[in-house]
């Protein structure tokens, strides 16, 4: 049986984290798009100095290499997609969070709609890259849900190295550097 305060947990805990993660990823595409902006302002002012092309020829082919290179980063880390589907996820799993909160344990209809609840929750988990999270954000998370006692979705389960025993209240820290 679905238990809601666990799944409620889950998906609070899944907030934070990709709260944490499309703020990541705001900041590496704002720290990659800045240096395009200044390499395209510079070849505006390379360009508008000199009327003869041949004193120009190699600030502008530098200039074009670096601008080269940052879009191709750009298009291989895909910081501005990453942020978008992790703003997203988000939102998504806050809404979830507030729909749960207002599920009524007395409803007749309440295990119908914890049933669509969890698997809404299932759908979002499969759209999270957590590859593309990184483990700092994993660990704090982690850790603080750990640390007061909440549950947290399997896919973090172990990240700090706090593993509950099977039928057993007991946390134990294991060293993760096997």
């Amino acid at each position: 049986m679905i238990n809601k305060y666990k799944l409620l947990d889950k998906t609070e805990c899944l907030t934070l984290l990709c709260t944490r993660a499309y703020s990541h990823w705001s900041f590496v595409k704002f720290l990659l798009n800045l240096p395009l902006v200044f390499t395209s302002s510079a070849m505006c002012i390379i360009n508008s100095i000199s009327t003869d092309s041949e004193k120009v020829k190699i600030p502008n082919i530098v200039v074009n290499a670096c601008s080269v290179l940052l879009m191709s980063l750009l298009n291989n880390i895909k910081p501005a997609e990453k942020f978008e589907n992790f703003k997203k996820l988000s939102q998504q799993f806050l809404t979830l969070s507030h729909d749960l909160e207002t599920l009524d344990d007395d409803d007749e209809d309440y295990k119908n709609k914890l049933n669509i609840l969890s698997l809404k929750y299932d759908q979002l988990i499969q759209d999270c890259d957590f590859e593309d999270i990184p483990c700092k954000y994993k660990n704090y998370v982690s850790k603080l849900f750990t640390e007061n006692n909440r549950h947290i979705p399997i896919q973090l389960n172990g990240t700090i190295g706090m593993v509950k025993k099977r039928n057993s209240g007991e946390l134990s820290l294991h060293n993760l550097n096997v």
